[in-house]
């Protein structure tokens, strides 16, 4: 990635970043006994638990040939080690290893082995070979299918990534390992599971870049560098633009700040489908939030360089899509700003016009991604017309406050648009849960100046999260239309499975198995 941003922007001591380089993954047909693992630190092989109390631990594919290899009884091992084959856990043997041989035998449990616990198992082994890093062999995707394979892999990559650093950090950062996968495994699925992984990459790269580096004209930048890549089409508005072409919540938010706002639009058109269902992604891009003239307390701004994770999963699916050729046209808009404060800053008080003519009367600076994103969604109904419309942000605490930082508020009329995202939820391992439109709600939206409020100024009226997806409802147009609230899954207080610390890169990878599942394959949401 380009770490270079414009010299206006950024201060003098902006540092040089580091970005992680992923452990290249090799495919090899055939299982242990015999195979040539000289220079391989660690073997890894999968055990299950046996059904029933006192059922005997189940070796899985790779197992029984290691304790062959080795010279050891498996079963004997692995109670006195504990290893009880539940998910994820990892445990190591005592070995001599034999010439040739990894001096390292590691068992991991794989619990029913359903892709959830494979990908969960990825992680863990990753972590387990974190503090002594070197080249894993394993059979843990061996005969486990498309799925299995994918998650497998997608598991050990993601929880493998540590973020950009800088400084003395940078130069000793550890080189990346190798990953060998031995056995019934196709290539083409591995290939897979590392674009959906990079997805995920992608998008928490942009996230964890300091906001000293990342201002909207650096994340155009990083648009024009990835697309150009994939020959993706990319078009840009900025300030001049926008205000010619009647872009009022994007200036609005973005007047107070040195940096000025972008929208920005990359799109993936398959060649051989001209009719492809149309598929529009608009992100959140707040570069930086202080929360403007309703500035944040210092605690709230500490992790606000993240506030833009959900443009860098849009661009990051765009991406993935070109890469897999996904025969679905999907174009993504980046509603970047960054939320200041100067002598320009939007007040309370204010009515914004945006795109399409919609008023807002702000109540609240700090509840600036809704405005943003008002623009964008005016901007894709009146002018892309897509067959479905879906909106990522990180938008609101209330949704962290509901949920927590495990599942995504998802919103939507669509039951049918609902289920598909569930189902990709649950493929991907990124969760969702449906939150209702509430229609009494509405009405504390209700102005006297504007169209609409920004948000409710009715004392102790809670639900702040399903009055911002209200609030965005009308920019839709009435089309079929979700949107995702990501304000506790973008984030991640400490590591949990295939989720690291920091920015998590949270809704790449579900948007791109809703892609491939449940449009792409023809099931076209249709036009509205």
């Amino acid at each position: 990635m380009n770490t270079t941003a414009d010299p206006r922007t950024v201060t003098a001591a902006a540092p040089e970043l580091r970005r992680w380089t992923p452990p290249a993954v090799e495919v090899r047909r055939g299982g242990v006994v015999g195979a040539e693992l000289a220079g391989f630190d660690v073997l890894a092989v999968p055990v299950a638990a046996g059904e029933g109390a006192d059922a005997p631990l189940q070796p899985r594919p790779g197992a029984a040939d290691a304790a062959v290899r080795y010279g050891i009884d498996l079963a004997a091992a692995c109670a006195a080690e504990g290893s009880t084959g539940r998910t994820a856990q990892v445990t190591r043997l005592p070995v001599t290893a034999p010439a040739g041989s990894p001096r390292r035998l590691l068992v991991v449990g794989v619990g029913d082995s359903s892709p959830t616990a494979l990908r969960r198992s990825g992680a863990a082994l990753a972590r387990a070979v974190a503090s002594a890093p070197g080249d894993v062999a394993t059979t843990l995707a061996d005969g486990v299918g498309a799925a299995g394979t994918r998650a497998f892999v997608e598991g050990f990559l993601l929880a493998s990534y540590a973020p950009p650093v800088s400084g003395r950090r940078a130069a000793s950062a550890p080189e990346p390992r190798r990953l060998l996968l031995l056995g019934a495994v196709e290539a083409a699925d591995v290939r897979h599971a590392e674009v959906s992984a990079g997805a995920t990459v992608l998008t928490r790269d942009l996230a964890a870049t300091p906001s000293n580096l990342k201002d909207p004209q650096w994340m155009t930048a990083q648009v024009r560098e990835v697309a150009a890549g994939l020959r993706l089409k990319v078009e840009v508005r900025e300030e001049d633009r926008l205000r010619r072409e009647g872009f009022g919540g994007l200036l609005a938010v973005g007047a107070g700040s040195a940096s000025s706002p972008a929208l920005v639009q990359v799109g993936w058109t398959p060649r051989a489908r001209p009719d492809a269902p149309h598929v529009v992604l608009v992100g959140k891009g707040i570069t930086y939030d202080t929360g403007g003239l309703g500035i944040k307390p210092r605690e709230g701004m500490v992790a606000m360089k993240t506030d833009m994770a959900g443009s860098a999963a849009v661009l990051a699916v765009v991406a993935a899509a070109a890469r897999l050729k996904l025969p679905v046209k999907v174009t993504g808009l980046l509603a970047l700003a960054e939320n200041a404060f100067g002598a320009d800053s939007y007040r309370p008080g204010d009515v914004v016009t945006h795109y399409g003519g919609r008023t807002t009367e702000v109540n609240n600076t700090d509840a600036e991604g809704r405005v943003v994103l008002g623009d964008a969604l005016a901007y894709a109904d009146a002018v892309l017309r897509p067959d479905v419309l879906v909106d990522v942000a990180t938008l609101t605490g209330a949704a962290t406050l509901g949920l927590g930082k495990r599942h995504a508020a998802l919103y939507s009329a669509d039951a049918d648009l609902v289920a598909q995202l569930e189902a990709a939820a649950d493929a991907s391992g990124e969760r969702v849960w449906h939150m209702p439109l509430v229609e009494d709600y509405a009405a504390s939206l209700d102005s006297d100046v504007a169209d609409a409020r920004q948000v409710t100024t009715t004392p102790g009226h809670g639900g702040g999260s399903i009055v911002a997806a209200l609030f965005l409802r009308p920019f839709t147009g009435g089309r079929r239309w979700a949107h995702l609230d990501i304000a506790g899954t973008g984030r991640a207080d400490g590591p949990e499975h295939e989720v690291v610390k920091g920015a998590t890169g949270y809704g790449a990878r579900l948007l791109l198995e809703w892609l491939e599942t449940s449009v792409a394959p023809g099931t076209a949401p249709g036009a509205r």
